[in-house]
């Protein structure tokens, strides 16, 4: 899952990309108004977590440039401003919701998970194809209920094939949703993981195929039904 953080401090942004990324979720860090507003008009996220109080202005002229556009992408605005008139402007500039810090990281991610569930969104908490069960809450899949370990960058390119499963997925997305914007990333290392993710359902005697359209990208299917 692919997540937009917009926060100047330097510490708790630090605290929450290492946080965020082991509840699996790809952080992208910002820390102005002025740039997440354009990275929002050109790059999908699945949602956002928007400080208030940046340097160059207020976060609440993100939110507003976002549903002024038709960006529906959910926002969790998190903030030190406390009082309930900050909170109703905050939820009546677009947010999904409102953290006040400080803050809790288990809560903090159970407000994204609820956020990234609502009605409407195509995310869940168990994701099945064939006999294969992928639990996105632990980070874990299992083929016919045995686990099948697999490393944090094969987990993100089954979440991502299977949450578009029958469909073909770009190779420009799964790159996307596997590395930050400060990654540095291999030409090949889309083929890799795909290689790899291959061979360990494969070990484990799982029933979906990861198919290559050579130009196009990836997609997963039930074998059995091929």
């Amino acid at each position: 899952m692919k997540l937009l953080l917009v926060e100047d401090n330097e510490r708790l942004s630090t605290l929450l990309q290492q946080g965020l990324g082991k509840a699996g979720f790809t952080v992208d860090l910002l820390t102005t108004v002025s740039d997440a507003d354009e990275m929002l008009k050109s790059a999908h996220y699945d949602v956002v977590v928007l400080d208030l109080s940046l340097p160059d202005g207020d976060g609440h002229e993100v939110l507003r440039n976002m549903r002024s556009r038709g960006d529906s992408t959910p926002v969790l605005v998190l903030t030190a401003r406390a009082t309930l008139k900050d909170r109703v402007n905050g939820l009546d500039a677009g947010a999904d919701d409102y953290a006040v810090k400080p803050f809790a990281l288990e809560e903090l991610i159970a407000r994204l998970n609820a956020l990234l569930r609502r009605p409407g969104d195509l995310l869940g908490f168990a994701l099945r194809l064939g006999n294969v069960t992928f639990d996105t809450r632990a980070r874990q899949v299992f083929v016919d209920e045995k686990p099948c370990y697999l490393s944090a960058r094969e987990l993100a390119v089954l979440e991502t094939l299977m949450r578009r499963s029958g469909r073909v997925v770009p190779k420009k997305i799964l790159e996307d949703n596997l590395f930050s914007l400060s990654d540095d990333v291999v030409s090949n290392a889309i083929e890799v993981y795909i290689h790899r993710l291959r061979k360990r359902l494969g070990e484990f005697g799982a029933t979906v195929r990861v198919d290559t359209l050579r130009g196009v990208g990836y997609m997963i299917s039930h074998a059995a039904a091929e």
